[in-house]
């Protein structure tokens, strides 16, 4: 049987359920280094981790062993346990059901990566409403009644 070959760039952002600002400084590290492993063990590749109190950006070269959706719910389901069995959050902490998730080329890598590890100053200058409706315009993407993120 043949091989396969493949070269798959990913973004997936998910949200803080009801967008609180739950992730704090003392611990956001541990989270990204967890949900870093999870990747990992499921074969993928994570390129760069980080976001704000209420959401995630996770850029992954991913291999076309399962699909999107199943490693978003796996990540979510997972980090979910780690947070809560670490103690990290007084109530109950929970991810919002939706996520959005954008595809890049291989020459996009370094840049997408930069953005990632920038996102507490790029949301100094522009909140995440509005960074993601810009996305969305950008890459013409009508979202009509869907709301990914409860804002």
């Amino acid at each position: 049987m043949a091989d396969v070959f493949s070269q798959l760039y990913i973004q997936i952002v998910f949200a803080v359920k009801h967008r609180q600002a739950l992730i704090q400084p003392e611990w956001e590290v541990c989270l990204h280094k967890y949900i870093t492993t999870v990747i990992q063990n499921r074969g993928h590749k994570m390129l760069a981790i980080n976001g704000m109190p209420d959401h995630l950006h996770l850029f992954i070269g991913m291999k076309p062993v399962e699909n999107i959706s199943e490693l978003v719910r796996e990540v979510k389901k997972t980090s979910t346990r780690f947070i809560q069995h670490n103690g990290y959050c007084l109530g109950k902490f929970q991810w919002q059901s939706g996520y959005a998730v954008f595809s890049y080329s291989h020459s996009h890598l370094e840049r997408v990566c930069r953005y990632i590890e920038n996102q507490k100053h790029h949301h100094a200058r522009q909140n995440f409403r509005a960074e993601f409706e810009a996305i969305l315009e950008r890459r013409e993407i009508d979202r009509g009644p869907k709301r990914p993120f409860d804002f």
